[in-house]
């Protein structure tokens, strides 16, 4: 139970808290699990941040049953002496002070990537319960905080009572340590009644996010144990090779060239404000030092693969440094297509940056005091004049990289010119060829795939395009549909496996070529979103194993080809029910059919009936196949608007399917025999079609 005591001393606490409380979006994008893992990454980062400086080398995250989550680390460990201006511990000022902390004029840190100072405190604003224990000076000290204000729980648990301190804080000495032993323990619970019920903490987002952090600091261990099953599991995270290694993880296809390192530096001048003794805040012109290191490598393929950060924080929406690689590396390329451009057989033709991009795989690293982001969020970078200092090192470095005379260096960079010139000519060809396979008016002939059974509108936001899986339920589907504005495609089986073929094989592909071809927008890098003629494409296909195959299998095709759909928000899978149960009424009521979508749903919906005493047909139906429903089951379940359930593949549903599937049915055998090996402990007999 909380204490109704409110005094002089919690208003002071509590008077920038309450504004995170209020507004918690502000400050961590949203109160779902993209804001709860938000909250994980500031107080992790915070720990990085210290081992970017060279103190400690090694961080445990731990995932516990209760829902809270601890991060220690074996770093200097937060300030535990008063802080002269507010007569707080350090701990204290860190936890209940926004815009407070280590990180502000340079001092403590070079280069960090918590820099506003409202991490901690947010985090701790935000939290049910916080607790911290620091190992400084042969002491553990430790404090509690309960939605950012200071006092003491009378047990372990959020819900203990708690007790406010109310004249003075008190950090407390809980034990000793050894000597020269320091680091910093957080576990906090998220207050409930500021993130959504199904908010929670993701272990395969916190996996790749420490592999990523791993691959950036070099040297660092980070383990993470999930102790929210029966079985705890722990993963651990260390490579020594940089983002030379990150990128060589990141590329997805053969190598053209090597992995290049860009390194070098440059210097800025910036006025900011700075904390004077006094407490006044004034302009002040200071010099600033960026350093610069960047990672690329091209592949045979044409996807672009890029990721950039800001002193180990990622930047997922670019910002002035990404804006200074672009333009560092347009200028340089377009400079040696020109040297080159008789054995290139170039002509008056003008690289794009599509061009250069493609089967790109590029780690972007910048690291600078005090830089300006967009929001705390920190996802775009902004300070103007690392633009300018990050193209001066890439058209540096690329060009003394072109201008080598070691045998590698000079067949590499040939070879990369040949591939972004091939890719030019290929983006010219196909604009051409795009040109005279416009869409056909009514008067003219239609050159669209006679199986398909076209929709009437033109409206393209309201139409869908049904890809259907086989004949027999190509039929059904016709009566089902609302010919107005669904159309229907169908495809025999199981299309090409795009992941293995070439692009040629692919366009050779009769079902492959009919669904780019209906669409209508073209494939690969010249997709054009606003040609598509539809507003959203409907992948239906049997639930059943074969069923879920056909949808990777076309999922894989719409993210390698026509990735801007999925972007978009316009591929969508259907979903069929399993069963059809006819429920008996008494009388002559007439009797109510119920669809119900997994073995585990009909299993609830019969033990609820046999629990009210109500009967049903038996067997139950079970559908092994969209032909097995008539037209009205069909529309009622799938089809119509008004009653049918949908699932919005999002890009990073893609992704997933696509690393199985390259991992299934990919050239590598290799790492599937290890996964098969691994995964036949836990195979389910039942799940598979007898």
């Amino acid at each position: 139970m909380v204490t109704a005591e409110y005094s002089a001393h919690h208003l002071q606490v509590l008077e920038g808290l309450e504004a995170v409380r209020k507004r918690p979006g502000m400050y961590i994008g949203s109160t779902d699990s993209r804001g709860l893992m938000h909250c994980l990454w500031e107080i992790i980062d915070n720990s990085v941040d210290e081992a970017l400086g060279g103190y400690g080398s090694r961080i445990d995250i731990v995932l516990h049953p209760d829902g809270s989550v601890e991060v220690r680390d074996r770093a200097r460990g937060i300030p535990v002496d008063i802080e002269p201006r507010t007569g707080l511990s350090g701990v204290e000022v860190v936890f209940t002070k926004l815009h407070a902390g280590g990180k502000f004029g340079g001092g403590s840190y070079a280069a960090s990537g918590g820099l506003h100072g409202v991490g901690a405190s947010v985090v701790n604003a935000l939290s049910e319960r916080l607790d911290v224990e620091v190992d400084r000076d042969g002491k553990t000290w430790a404090m509690s905080f309960h939605r950012g204000e200071p006092g003491v729980f009378s047990n372990g648990s959020p819900a203990s009572t708690f007790t406010p301190f109310e004249e003075r804080s008190e950090l407390r000495v809980v034990g000793k340590t050894a000597r020269g032993v320091t680091g910093t323990r957080i576990r906090y619970w998220a207050d409930p009644q500021i993130f959504t019920k199904d908010a929670a903490f993701h272990l395969d987002e916190l996996e790749q996010r420490a592999r990523q952090t791993a691959f950036l600091v070099p040297g660092l261990e980070i383990v993470i144990r999930d102790e929210r099953t029966d079985v705890a599991a722990e993963t651990s995270y260390r490579f020594d090779g940089g983002i030379s290694e990150f990128a060589e993880f990141l590329a997805p296809d053969g190598a053209v060239t090597d992995t290049w390192r860009l390194t070098g530096s440059g210097t800025f001048t910036e006025t900011v404000p700075v904390l004077q003794a006094t407490g006044a805040m004034v302009p002040t012109e200071v010099e600033r030092e960026c350093h610069v290191d960047v990672a690329v490598r091209w592949g045979t393929g044409y996807e672009t693969v890029a990721r950039s950060f800001v002193n180990i924080i990622a930047t997922p929406k670019g910002g002035t440094h990404q804006q200074g690689f672009e333009l560092g590396l347009m200028k340089v390329l377009r400079s040696q297509v020109e040297q080159n451009a008789r054995r290139l057989k170039v002509g008056n033709d003008r690289l794009e940056k599509d061009d250069i991009l493609a089967g790109l795989t590029v780690v972007l690293t910048v690291r600078l005091p005090e830089p300006q982001f967009e929001g705390q969020t920190k996802e775009v970078l902004g300070t103007p004049a690392v633009r300018q200092i990050v193209a001066n090192v890439v058209t540096s470095e690329l060009t003394a990289r072109f201008a080598s005379t070691r045998r590698d260096d000079k067949a590499q960079t040939a070879l990369l010119l040949d591939k972004i010139v091939s890719e030019m000519k290929a983006r010219i060809s196909a604009r051409a060829h795009k040109e005279t396979q416009r869409r056909k008016t009514a008067l003219e002939s239609s050159s669209l795939p006679t199986k398909l059974a076209d929709c009437r509108t033109n409206d393209v936001a309201q139409s869908e395009l049904f890809i259907v899986e086989g004949d027999s339920a190509l039929g059904t589907a016709k009566h089902a549909r609302n010919s107005e504005y669904q159309a229907l495609l169908p495809i025999r089986g199981k299309i090409l496996n795009v992941q293995k073929a070439s692009i040629s094989d692919m366009l050779g592909n009769a079902e492959c070529a009919s669904i780019i071809q209906v669409i209508g927008a073209g494939s690969g890098r010249t997709f054009d979103l606003e040609s598509a003629r539809y507003g959203k494409v409907i992948l239906m296909s049997d639930a059943d194993v074969d069923g879920a195959h056909i949808r990777t299998l076309l999922l894989t095709l719409f993210f390698r080809y026509m990735r801007p759909l999925i972007e978009d928000g316009r591929v969508y899978a259907a979903v069929p029910p399993l069963h059809r149960v006819i429920v008996q009424n008494p009388g002559s009521k007439p009797n109510e059919t119920v669809y119900t979508y997994s073995e585990q749903e009909l299993h609830g919906l019969l033990a609820k009936l046999s629990k009210s005493g109500r009967t049903w047909h038996e067997p139950v139906q079970r559908y092994k196949g969209l032909g097995e429903m008539d037209a009205e089951q069909l529309a009622t379940t799938t089809m119509d608007r008004a009653g049918r359930t949908l699932r919005r593949v999002r890009l990073e549903d893609a992704e997933a399917a696509t690393a199985v599937f390259e991992l299934l049915m990919g050239n590598e055998v290799a790492p599937r025999r290890d996964f098969i090996i691994d995964s036949s402990a836990r195979l389910d007999r039942e799940r598979i079609d007898v």
